[in-house]
């Protein structure tokens, strides 16, 4: 029976670009990229508008002439990872290829890829906060102090973009657990459904702002991504840096965050087209990356340790 890996490739990539989007904690990120063009290869174009402020109307000469700029800047995917796996022959035919492979690259994916792009994701956002000026640290967290750092650190956020900008709180499991313990939160946390996108969940709100909790390895304010060739098995992948510090939370404004992740490439090769073995050969390459434009850094802010 002949196969056509190629359709095969397509519909892995297809698959693979949405389990990355449902999967990922910062998945909600990737609907603001919807005016983000992309042609392939490692960059992406975005619009930048800006326009005249108001003038006062004249009664003889009516409007006084504004101007209004579009233009496209372009932005480089600096995350440019791959990896490449075989199955061998004898223990994959060409009946359940199909499903052992998609197993395969549906758990590295889970496992591996989804964990290191939220990582690379929030501790970015933390740079760029602190870059900004928009960052608060101190001591750890106490269930009696919790609920005052939080609001005062989302009072700041909303004194800078406005009380009617729907913000989003990123908050590590760990600290998480600490506000589920403040005293009285029962009365500050409500329910409402998340959407943003395809993306629909239910979610804990404070103040109106809806709480994402992510698993704190991935809240860390430094990575190491290593390059995958040495260590043995193990390498690849990442790890928090040694001068890395955990982020408590970050608030950020819903539409202030830009991220853009594509599978752009998955091949597949036959065990008679593979010469380095007489095995299945999958390779796969993922570009990714995450901005904030210079006019919305003001509605990102971080809190760490």
């Amino acid at each position: 029976m002949a196969i056509n890996t190629v359709e095969y490739a397509k519909i892995f990539q297809q698959k693979l670009d949405e389990q990355m989007l449902a999967g990922a904690t910062s998945g909600w990120m990737e609907t603001n990229a919807g005016l983000v063009t992309y042609n392939g290869g490692d960059t992406v174009r975005m619009p930048k508008i800006s326009t005249s402020g108001l003038g006062n109307y004249d009664r003889d000469n009516g409007f006084v002439q504004g101007s209004v700029t579009l233009s496209y800047d372009d932005y480089k995917l600096t995350q440019d990872r791959g990896r490449t796996f075989q199955l061998d022959a004898m223990d994959v035919d060409e009946s359940n290829f199909v499903a052992a492979a998609g197993n395969v690259m549906g758990e590295f994916q889970r496992l591996q890829v989804i964990p290191e792009v939220d990582a690379y994701r929030y501790s970015k956002l933390a740079a760029l906060a602190t870059g900004a000026g928009n960052a608060s640290a101190g001591n750890a967290l106490t269930k009696d102090d919790i609920l005052d750092k939080l609001d005062t650190d989302i009072l700041a956020i909303q004194d800078k973009v406005g009380f009617d900008e729907p913000l989003i709180i990123m908050m590590s499991a760990q600290v998480r657990a600490i506000l589920n313990g403040a005293k009285g939160i029962d009365r500050f946390l409500d329910v409402t459904n998340f959407q943003a996108g395809s993306i629909q969940t239910t979610v804990k709100t404070f103040n109106e702002c809806p709480i994402f909790a992510i698993p704190s390895a991935r809240m860390k304010t430094q990575y190491v991504f290593n390059d995958g060739t040495t260590g043995g098995q193990e390498a690849g992948g990442f790890k928090a840096d040694t001068s890395a510090k955990d982020i408590n939370w970050i608030i950020a404004a819903q539409r202030a965050p830009i991220a853009v992740s594509k599978t752009e490439k998955v091949r597949i090769f036959t065990p008679d087209i593979n010469q380095k073995a007489d095995a299945w050969k999958l390779d796969y390459r993922k570009y990714h990356d995450i901005w904030v434009p210079d006019n919305k850094l003001a509605g990102v802010y971080v809190n760490t340790k």
